[in-house]
């Protein structure tokens, strides 16, 4: 087959929280726009991914690498996706796969089954396990499935047992958890499970080669919101000092540890004695009045490094994110200080957003 005969990718897939389509739906219309691409969203309330569709069969790769996974809010993984196979027969669902992935003219190093993160996808794993080494064997033998392709990857995405979505990932623009799900153990020690999205962001936010230059014994914190201590513990795990601002109870054995200062303040008037290693803070109360706050710590240079949530129970969540993170970037700029911003809706968040600033 020549390559002017083969299949285009024109549109791409992401997976994202259920819930959060509608989200992930505007930001991407939003970003691609804004980067002269013309397409529209597929999606629908509750299944965990969008589809992005490209206008005018544009090929999709150039704006995936335009878009790079790592700074887009809502989604968990990012592909150049092939249309949709359905209806696919159950004596013979692999024969339309080969075909799709030979015509596409794709090669790859593995293959990864993925379904939607819900509990109704949960019922597709025995298919999916069933199927891997048959789909492996045929595609090594036609030469798709092998050893040296520049670690592209392939993924089925099964949204239902007749209908599958074939997409590609590339090193450097995807995420290398499965369903670009990062999941943690639970601490026993730990006074609550919040204590997993400070982990979490670490990991999203922090490489782990910079862990011990970045998070170490030593260090001075603030966690401004702390009872119980499901961030502080992560701090005090790392041997950092922690000032726990807070008027509620914290944790008997994190205090055993004496690494904790508690001080029962505000936490949005609270001020540090001296400059800080990292201020993280987890308040339930208005994205904004966060922001406020986080504003005057970074523009005072009050901590080097900044981990805190975006709680979003409205309805136009993607706007408001931008809001808060344009008025954040704004504000910095005007102060003449040089910062990087990140942010993410992490797998341990829920009707939140992460955000992570680092000053220069």
């Amino acid at each position: 087959m020549t390559q002017s005969a083969q299949l285009v990718p024109r549109e791409l897939l992401f997976y994202c929280r259920a819930g959060f389509e509608r989200d992930l739906s505007a930001e991407l219309q939003d970003k691609a726009a804004a980067l002269g691409w013309a397409g529209y969203p597929v999606a629908e309330a509750g299944d965990a991914h969008v589809r992005f569709v490209m206008l005018d069969e544009q090929p999709a790769n150039a704006l995936h690498r335009q878009l790079p996974l790592e700074a887009l809010v809502f989604a968990r993984q990012s592909l150049v996706a092939l249309p949709v196979l359905e209806a696919l027969s159950r004596e013979d669902r692999l024969t339309p796969i080969i075909e799709q992935v030979m015509a596409s003219g794709w090669s790859f190093e593995s293959l990864w089954q993925e379904t939607p993160d819900s509990n109704e996808a949960k019922a597709l794993a025995a298919l999916t396990k069933a199927l891997q080494r048959p789909l492996e064997g045929a595609l090594r033998k036609r030469g798709a499935l092998r050893r040296k392709a520049q670690g592209r990857r392939l993924h089925l995405f099964w949204s239902a047992g007749d209908r599958v979505q074939l997409a590609m990932s590339f090193p450097g623009n995807r995420s290398e958890q499965p369903g670009g799900i990062r999941r943690l153990r639970f601490p026993r020690e730990a006074p609550s499970r919040s204590t997993l999205k400070l982990e979490e962001a670490w990991h999203v936010f922090v490489p782990r080669d910079e862990w011990p230059a970045r998070l170490h014994e030593g260090m001075q914190a603030a966690d401004l919101g702390a009872a119980p201590g499901g961030w502080t513990y992560q701090l005090v795990r790392r041997g950092m000092h922690t000032y726990a601002i807070d008027n509620g109870p914290m944790d008997r054995d994190l205090m055993a540890t004496g690494l904790v200062e508690h001080l029962r303040e505000d936490g949005f008037t609270w001020e540090p004695p001296y400059r800080l290693d990292w201020l993280v803070c987890d308040i339930v109360d208005k994205p904004m009045r966060v922001i406020d706050m986080v504003e005057r710590w970074l523009i005072r240079r009050w901590c080097h490094e900044a981990v805190f949530n975006l709680k979003l129970p409205m309805k136009q969540r993607w706007a408001e994110v931008k809001r808060c993170l344009s008025r954040l970037a704004a504000s910095l700029e005007r102060a003449g200080v040089r910062a990087e911003i990140a942010c993410k809706q992490l797998y341990h968040d829920r009707e939140e957003v992460t955000v992570h600033v680092r000053l220069d």
